[in-house]
């Protein structure tokens, strides 16, 4: 049960970011507690625009970039994936010297697959963190943005960091998470532009594509420039049957049951009583010990067989609806976007995303697909982070994007 804490602050705000000596201060914004307390927000939640800042707080975690002049961690309202007002969680980076005419240029990053439980959030990160080795890649690669310039944005998502339930692959609640972190970062640093581009990997690809289908309507005060997504997530329900039909270990069977998961709370038709098994269901909670790496290599879902968790004849009827409505494949993005797919990648299969980029082709989408040659999964933002920066670069210049659509390169065998 979340306990009601009681916030009092100051009649005055604080203001957090002083942008050079001298120079007008920030918008002043409530400052938050420290310690955890600071992912619980007042109860009951003010009332309050989407993207607007609860209470914001410089960032010590690991998520802080090193080459950033300044680095928040922030709590904003967002739309939740039931409808209403939930806070979500997110840092912000400015880059170092004076912002540039216009603003400085956004990258909102959306994040990939690191766990479910709130302490998994990166925000939360430390050093001995326990999903510090994929934050720790990520960082490095936000850096090289914040080098160049780019003020960084990036939720941790709804219900992580903040207590509640992570719209798992539900593309639109998780993109609309994303996208309202533009409104907060404006509100805590004004001189940040209104041109941005959305990267992604893994999970968060899925939500990078989907955060590019919907920022024009969305937020349309801001203007999307492009895209970059790492090994997208995509083939929601092949690789729910291929993980039904396995009778040996799946690394994919952890990523089918937090997709489960989410898909029933946000539909009642989806009963996983009649998709799982007795033993199954008991060992949901397990999903909650820890973060995704745990899952993958430690306790019951290391070693279960994967179609023995699934009853004899399971009713996907309602979740495989489900799953076509969060297929990034169907989407219409007026960016131009670019995909990096690594051919070593167990994790995305790499003949998945060649599908994806056919289908978004098909579309009628300006993508630019490109096979990262010989990584794996988080190899694609290591080998590839600079080319996606001279990608986001070009873009921000007004550079006309290429599309290999018409010859589109195959990452898979």
């Amino acid at each position: 049960m979340r306990i009601a804490r009681r916030i009092i602050i100051a009649t005055a705000s604080i203001a957090l970011f002083h942008l050079t000596a001298g120079a007008a201060t920030a918008a002043s914004i409530p400052a938050g507690p420290a310690g955890d307390a600071f992912y619980t927000p007042p109860s009951p939640l003010p009332k309050g625009p989407r993207g607007s800042v609860i209470w914001t707080r410089p960032l010590d975690g690991t998520m802080a970039l090193p080459s950033a002049k300044t680095n928040a961690l922030v709590l904003y309202r967002s739309t939740g994936a039931k409808g209403g007002s939930v806070a979500v969680s997110g840092t912000l980076s400015i880059p170092q010297g004076e912002a540039p005419r216009g603003g400085w240029p956004v990258i909102v990053w959306t994040h990939g697959t690191i766990g479910l439980a709130p302490i998994c959030a990166p925000s939360r990160d430390t050093d001995s963190g326990l999903e510090h080795h994929y934050v720790a890649v990520m960082r490095t690669l936000l850096d090289g943005f914040v080098k160049k310039g780019y003020a960084v944005v990036a939720t941790d998502y709804e219900g992580l960091g903040t207590q509640g339930d992570q719209p798992y692959l539900q593309g639109v609640p998780t993109a609309r998470n994303a996208l309202d972190m533009l409104d907060a970062a404006h509100a805590i640093e004004p001189k940040i532009g209104k041109r941005y581009a959305v990267a992604g990997h893994s999970q968060g690809g899925q939500v990078d594509l989907f955060a590019a289908a919907i920022g024009p309507s969305y937020v349309p005060k801001f203007k999307l420039v492009g895209n970059v997504a790492f090994a997208p997530g995509s083939h929601i329900a092949d690789r729910v049957k291929l993980v039904m039909s396995s009778a040996k270990t799946e690394l994919s069977l952890p990523y089918v049951l937090y997709v489960l998961r989410s898909y029933a709370q946000a539909d009642p038709k989806i009963d996983l009583k009649r998709i799982l098994t007795p033993e199954a269901l008991s060992h949901l909670p397990d999903l909650f010990q820890g973060c995704m790496t745990q899952s993958l290599t430690k306790g019951y879902w290391s070693t279960a067989i994967a179609k023995d968790q699934f009853v004899a004849k399971p009713d996907l009827r309602a979740f495989l609806k489900m799953t076509r409505q969060n297929e990034p494949g169907h989407l219409r993005i007026k960016a131009p976007t670019i995909i990096m797919q690594g051919t070593a990648d167990i994790t995305v299969p790499p003949t998945d995303t060649d599908s994806l980029a056919r289908q978004l082709c098909a579309g009628g989408n300006r993508l630019e697909y490109r096979p990262v040659a010989g990584v794996d999964h988080d190899g694609s933002m290591v080998k590839g982070g600079a080319d996606a920066v001279a990608y986001v670069d070009a873009r921000f210049r007004g550079e006309r994007a290429a599309s290999n659509c018409r010859a589109l390169p195959k990452a898979g065998k």
